[in-house]
């Protein structure tokens, strides 16, 4: 199936830092990809591969899972590897999950990670049903587009593949019990009022990772997709500055146009 407009990934060729964004569950590259344009206009190598079975028709999504979308930005962290000396990852909700699994299983190899209304369980009554519902029902309501910016809309599914969920679900639970392993320095930002991922995930990963440097910033005029919402060029800054104080060369080169 062809890609939909505009969720095509975005790659950047730019100095010895990189950063690897994940979008989120039935999202795409659209989600993040001004965060990507704005870390590439400023000299990074910037990765944001498109998840197997999104960006084009939730059908296919119903024939992929976990290992699927988590082999991806495995693959490109590896690829980002090979060029830079020093590698972030970053996510918006599924995608933190995504993070925050590479840095568990890479260490030292994620230099530090950034999550945006980061996902750490399938919540509700629900959540229960589905290793039964999704042999019943082949999709429930969507979920994107949660945004408070009027006019903004997000490039996603209007219908979540049941055994897409049932997977996502499993691959929560696996993070959840690997998140003590993440001891890189961390940025979270989150939306107070997020109507798909609520604030106990967010303090659910803080209590359990075993980084010491720890930052949370609150994203008060911002539903779930933060990053197209009115609070975007606040999670653009305090992200690069985030990079910026653990790779000191960031900056010192003068800035690149992006791609």
């Amino acid at each position: 199936m062809p890609v939909l407009p505009g969720a095509e990934p975005f790659r950047h060729e730019g100095g010895e830092v990189g950063v690897l964004l994940c979008h989120g569950f039935t999202g795409s590259p659209q989600s993040l990809r001004p965060w990507g344009r704005y870390l590439a206009e400023r000299g990074l190598t910037v990765s944001l591969p498109l998840l197997p079975g999104h960006g084009t028709r939730w059908e296919d999504m119903q024939l992929t899972g976990w290992p699927d979308w988590y082999a991806e930005v495995d693959r490109e962290l590896r690829v980002l590897r090979e060029s830079c000396a020093q590698v972030f990852v970053a996510g918006l909700s599924m995608g933190g999950a995504l993070a925050l699994r590479l840095a568990a299983r890479h260490g030292d190899a994620v230099a530090g990670v950034v999550v945006v209304n980061p996902a750490n369980k399938v919540h509700g009554l629900s959540a229960y049903a589905l290793p039964v519902a999704r042999h019943v029902v082949r999709t429930t309501k969507g979920i994107a587009s949660d945004i408070a910016l009027e006019g903004a809309a997000e490039l996603g599914y209007d219908r979540v593949p049941l055994h897409a969920a049932h997977s996502l679900r499993n691959f929560f639970r696996m993070v959840d019990g690997e998140l003590p392993q993440v001891t890189q320095p961390l940025l979270l930002l989150r939306s107070p009022q997020d109507h798909v991922v609520p604030p106990v995930d967010s303090a659910r990963i803080l209590g359990r990772i075993s980084s010491t440097d720890v930052t949370e910033v609150l994203l008060e005029h911002s539903y779930h997709v933060a990053t197209l919402d009115h609070d975007a060029d606040r999670i653009f800054e305090e992200s690069y500055a985030f990079v910026g104080r653990l790779a000191p060369s960031v900056g010192k080169e003068g800035t690149t146009a992006g791609g």
